[in-house]
């Protein structure tokens, strides 16, 4: 069985988006941007809310100069995507599938299966496999803003222990924290 991981980029207060619904603030200088390409070269699926992938689908025509950028938009076009929406009725990206309803079974079932790891990105959809107890690990990365208000990159109610597994700073003042959870302890 493979992991499935949350990654999230979030304020110093925890929100994944302003109050606007904006996550600009968010965008990584080259070394953070390196990093993440390096993380996500493990990931064999992405599971993805609308929102993210319309924020994500991007990647599928980006054509960077930059090599370290180039590099990401052929990783991600290369990786298999699952959408969870009510409101679409297609996709527009190669290897992706537009599910209606996130169905916790089919998913425990798909990393049973899946030969690679599986991401999950974006807060509400994370939040339901939290939920659900299909989260393996959390991997923030913690941008150096405070943002007052917005969307929280956690769910309220959710309550899990977690064991550290690695951290790094970068020098644009972004820390990242990678966290096992910890299930024999789960209240």
């Amino acid at each position: 069985m493979v992991d499935l991981v949350y990654t999230a980029n979030a304020s110093v207060d925890g929100y994944t988006e302003d109050p606007d619904g904006r996550f600009d603030w968010s965008e990584p200088d080259e070394e953070v941007f390196s990093f993440i390409t390096e993380l996500e070269r493990q990931a064999g699926t992405y599971l993805y809310g609308r929102r993210m992938y319309e924020a994500m689908v991007y990647w599928e025509s980006a054509d960077p100069e930059e090599g370290y950028v180039r590099e990401f938009a052929e990783m991600w076009r290369n990786a298999d995507k699952v959408v969870y929406s009510r409101s679409l009725d297609s996709v527009s990206s190669a290897r992706t599938t537009l599910e209606h309803d996130f169905d916790p079974e089919v998913v425990r079932r798909f990393k049973a299966a899946a030969a690679r790891r599986i991401t999950v990105g974006g807060a509400d959809l994370a939040g339901q496999a939290l939920a659900a107890g299909l989260v393996d690990e959390l991997r923030l990365l913690i941008v150096p803003v405070v943002l007052g208000g917005g969307k929280p990159w956690l769910p309220r109610g959710v309550h899990w222990p977690l064991r550290l597994l690695e951290t790094r700073r970068f020098a644009s003042g972004v820390v990242y924290l990678r966290y096992r959870l910890d299930l024999d302890r789960r209240d």
